[in-house]
């Protein structure tokens, strides 16, 4: 657990969470009844983080750069918002964590606005809210999206190899293709289901992240040794991806809902002109959610 930033807690019968104001980033999410850590705890061997919250933009940008109305941007992967601190308000209704645009975020996103992103406990479930307010007075664009870790195994007596990801009858996935560098390539169908199953083993994430698009807005993550697994669920995001460190047999994976993709290779991206971001008109405020729910033994 990080000491160096302020942590937050919530807790019902079920589920016990603890988000940092780094970045709001989940830390822990508990599960009570089996006394068990179901989020990954951080390990600078494969990943430091447990899950970060993505804001304005998704993964890399080409060369670190994009443009916005003729005028060139730095940002980092996956936006500002994990590197900053975010203010918390604590309330019956769970955690909310805010970051206003100032000076430093300007100087990489040239937009007024107001981040947030709420925590709600709902029995088993664990609610994940997004909300951007424009406060400027052009129209904003960006992705959001979240990238919690699960520890794999997070059964007792079980192993990597045990586990799999079931997806939605209605799922249909198209893969996003990516350079060795990470790059968008373009789309094809995926061919890595049997039965709406993916199977996990390390040798999966040897390429890096697996983003697929069309899956129904919900996948589980299910141990075949157990009645208990990990739902989760994303109507509202267009894709999803899933990852952990490559060529590595770190012990978790990556779900991430996301609104939108990094840059095409080769492409330093017209923030107005990429297809799939977010427009956000002034005075106007955009909102998206994804669930985390635990089911119980049985």
């Amino acid at each position: 657990m990080e000491n160096k930033y302020t942590v937050h807690t919530i807790e019902n019968d079920y589920l016990r969470i603890t988000a940092s104001e780094k970045g709001g980033e989940l830390k822990s999410v508990y599960d009570k009844k089996a006394q068990r850590e179901l989020l990954w705890q951080g390990d600078d061997r494969y990943w430091a983080d447990s899950a970060p919250n993505l804001f304005p933009y998704i993964a890399r940008l080409t060369e670190g750069k994009y443009t916005y109305q003729g005028k060139s941007y730095q940002m980092k992967i996956h936006g500002f918002v994990m590197y900053s601190v975010l203010t918390c308000a604590e309330s019956e209704e769970g955690l909310c964590f805010e970051l206003k645009s100032d000076e430093n975020t300007r100087s990489e996103y040239p937009f007024d606005f107001v981040y947030r992103v709420k925590y709600q406990l709902d029995g088993s479930e664990l609610n994940v809210a997004y909300e951007v307010e424009n406060r400027d007075t052009k129209t904003m664009y960006f992705g959001i999206g979240g990238h919690p870790g699960f520890q794999v195994p997070f059964v007792n007596g079980t192993e990597f190899e045990d586990y799999y990801l079931e997806f939605a009858e209605n799922a249909k996935p198209l893969k996003v293709k990516f350079s060795d560098d990470c790059f968008v390539l373009g789309k094809e169908e995926y061919h890595g289901l049997t039965e709406g199953k993916l199977s996990l083993k390390h040798s999966l994430f040897d390429e890096d992240a697996i983003v697929l698009e069309n899956t129904g807005g919900h996948v589980v993550l299910k141990c075949r040794k157990s009645g208990t697994s990990i739902s989760v669920r994303y109507e509202d995001m267009r894709y999803v991806g899933f990852w952990h460190c490559p060529r590595t047999e770190a012990p978790y994976v990556c779900i991430e809902p996301w609104s939108s993709l990094p840059s095409r290779k080769g492409v330093t991206e017209d923030l107005e002109k990429q297809e799939d971001l977010n427009s956000l008109l002034p005075g106007e405020i955009y909102k998206n959610t994804f669930r985390i729910a635990l089911q119980m033994d049985v």
